[in-house]
């Protein structure tokens, strides 16, 4: 696992993370959530990084 440079930083994404499952339609569970399809975990992912895209395309107009 990653070391977040900012240990108060982990909140913050994890709500994120949580943020992006839902508007995936993924139930994600605080701990454990091995029993994810690739499919189900690359959708979240897929979805903070297109936020994190929009986020900064917002910020540089």
């Amino acid at each position: 696992m990653a070391k977040n440079v900012v240990p108060e930083a982990k909140e913050a994404l994890n709500r994120f993370k949580m943020e992006a499952a839902n508007e995936v339609g993924v139930n994600l569970k605080q701990g454990y959530n091995g029993d994810l399809t690739a499919k189900q975990a690359g959708s979240i992912g897929g979805q903070m990084v297109k936020k994190m895209i929009q986020s900064y395309e917002n910020s540089m107009k």
